[in-house]
C-alpha cells in the first residue's frame, strides 16, 4: 500500500501561498497594490476590502492612486489607510487619493528583512508540523499492519522529497523579497 500524500501536497502549497501573501504586505521601497490588501475600509455600515471600493493601480514605483467609485468614499478611504498604521503618506486630489511611499533607510530595510526572515520561519514551522503529523500517520499504520517496514520507509522519503522541495520554494521566495528590501 503506497501511502496518498495528496493532502500533504496541499497542505504545502497552502503554507507556499500564505508565504507568498504575507512578504507582499511586507513593504519594500517600491510600491505594489498588494500592500493595501489588508486595509478595510467602512463602507456603508459593512467593512470591506479597498479594492471592493476602489481602483488601485501603480501610478511610479512611490506612489499607489486609488480612485473610489463613489466618491463620497474619499474620507473613509483616507481614515482606514491612516488607521492602518503603514507607514505611507497619504493626500487626497479631485481624482482620488494618493499612497506615496517614503524612501527606506538602511535601518529599516533591516528591520522589514528581519519580519520577512520571521515570515520565512513561521511557514517552516507550519510544514514541519505537517511533516511531523504525517510520520506519526505513518508509524501508526505499520504498527496496526496496514504497511509494511519497506513501504513505509519509502513513504517517508517520498514525504522528506515533498518537504525538501517546499522548503527550496519557501527558500526562494524569501531570497526574492530580502533582495527587493536591500536594494
Amino acid at each position: 500500500m503506497t501511502y496518498d500524500f495528496s493532502s500533504f501536497k496541499q497542505k504545502t502549497k497552502g503554507t507556499e501561498e500564505w508565504l507568498v501573501k504575507e512578504l507582499a504586505g511586507v513593504r519594500t521601497g517600491r510600491a505594489t497594490v498588494s500592500f493595501l490588501d489588508g486595509v478595510k475600509v467602512d463602507s456603508y455600515g459593512s467593512m470591506m476590502h479597498l479594492s471592493g471600493v476602489a481602483s488601485l493601480n501603480t501610478e511610479d514605483p512611490r506612489t499607489i492612486r486609488i480612485t473610489p467609485w463613489d466618491r463620497s468614499q474619499t474620507q473613509a478611504i483616507e481614515k482606514s489607510i491612516n488607521l492602518a498604521d503603514l507607514g505611507v503618506a497619504v493626500s487626497v486630489d479631485d481624482k482620488g487619493l494618493r499612497v506615496i511611499f517614503p524612501e527606506l533607510t538602511g535601518e529599516r530595510r533591516q528591520q522589514l528583512a528581519k519580519i520577512a526572515k520571521q515570515k520565512l520561519e513561521e511557514s517552516k514551522i507550519a510544514l514541519r508540523r505537517e511533516r511531523g503529523d504525517i510520520s506519526d500517520d505513518l508509524n501508526k499504520k505499520k504498527k496496526d499492519g496496514e504497511m509494511s517496514e519497506d513501504e513505509m520507509t519509502r513513504s517517508k522519503m517520498e514525504m522528506e522529497k515533498i518537504v525538501k522541495e517546499c522548503e527550496a520554494r519557501l527558500e526562494e521566495a524569501y531570497a526574492k523579497k530580502e533582495s527587493e528590501i536591500l536594494i
